[in-house]
């Protein structure tokens, strides 16, 4: 139950970060991508704190320090850059630049009940019901 309620929390604290952040608004995502026109460098500073808080975290893994709420560390194993991998980041880079929502941000913003972030997410689940099929027929 620790486990759950610890994922819970992480959930709306990164939520939170995103709305006080102005992630959740997609025109700043958009104004990130435009470095030839009105660039808006937010969305820079809210990744480097995100790295100021997360670096501490990746040195407490690597020290082998085990979590508090599970009994082992979760980390990527996989190391090789394959295709599949590669057409992901692009599909996702593309629907980033084009609608200027991410996952997280998308379902953050479905609190304000706006059909947009409805629309997103409702595609966002459905490429990942055909990346799912395509993966299954590789």
């Amino acid at each position: 139950m620790k486990y759950y309620l610890s994922v819970f929390i992480s959930g709306i604290l990164f939520g939170i970060g995103l709305a006080i952040s102005g992630m959740v608004d997609p025109q700043k995502v958009t104004d990130f991508l435009d470095v030839t026109g009105d660039w808006d460098p937010t969305l820079l500073l809210v990744m480097g704190g995100a790295l100021c808080v997360s670096a501490p975290g990746f040195y407490l893994v690597e020290k082998k320090i085990s979590p508090v709420f599970s009994t082992k560390f979760y980390l990527p194993t996989k190391q090789d850059l394959d295709f599949p991998l590669m057409l992901g980041a692009a599909v996702f880079g593309a629907g980033w630049g084009l609608a200027g929502y991410c996952p997280g941000p998308a379902i953050a913003s479905l609190v304000t009940m706006n059909s947009e972030p409805v629309v997103f997410v409702l595609a966002m689940i459905g490429g990942q019901l055909l990346a799912g099929i395509f993966e299954r027929s590789i």
